[in-house]
């Protein structure tokens, strides 16, 4: 048999099982002769805000539900042993019934590891750039379900100041980008 290259190639694992699967490889290319055949185990995640309690929690979430990414070389038992490794279910292969695993292509593979690279620096939602004088309802705090219109926005900080009106008064309030919501 012909010499493989060494690849990135798909596992199929069990869906919200890929940090084991993770672990347990790590383990065994650690401690074992897998360390020879397989050099990374890889599961592309993104960080994703949410605003619990009044406070901003960071939570990483898998990119690809149900698949962990490794670079081997696949010989001899070596498929054996990754496709038996507790909670894989098999390699992502072909449609054909005895096809062997796929590699990915060369940009498949630069495009997940850019993403990787890009999603380890937080960053906070786009979606949140807000202009003076839009009008916004907020929607988080002891002023939730007050509309208003934003007087200033400090991009830096993440916060904008919104005009509201209580008791007919205009009163200014200095919000969070994320405790806020467009019209």
């Amino acid at each position: 048999m012909a010499e493989r290259k060494r690849g990135w190639y798909v596992l199929r694992a069990i869906s919200g099982k890929e940090a084991k699967v993770k672990e347990v490889l790590d383990a065994a290319i650690k401690n074992g002769n897998l360390g020879e055949y397989v050099s990374q185990v890889l599961i592309p995640t993104e960080k994703v805000y949410s605003t619990r309690n009044g406070k901003k929690v960071m939570k990483e979430r898998n990119l690809y539900s149900g698949y962990v990414f490794i670079e081997a070389v696949l010989t001899g038992e070596v498929i054996y042993e990754l496709r038996n490794t507790t909670n894989v279910i098999d390699f992502l292969r072909g449609r054909a019934k005895n096809s062997e695993p796929e590699m990915l292509r060369e940009s498949e593979v630069m495009r997940m590891l850019g993403a990787a690279d890009d999603l380890r620096a937080p960053q906070e939602d786009e979606a949140h750039d807000f202009l003076e004088g839009e009008s916004v309802r907020v929607n988080f705090g002891p002023f939730s379900g007050f509309s208003g219109t934003i007087r200033k926005v400090d991009s830096e900080r993440k916060k904008i100041k919104v005009e509201v009106k209580i008791f007919g008064r205009p009163t200014e309030l200095e919000l969070e980008n994320s405790q806020v919501e467009r019209l």
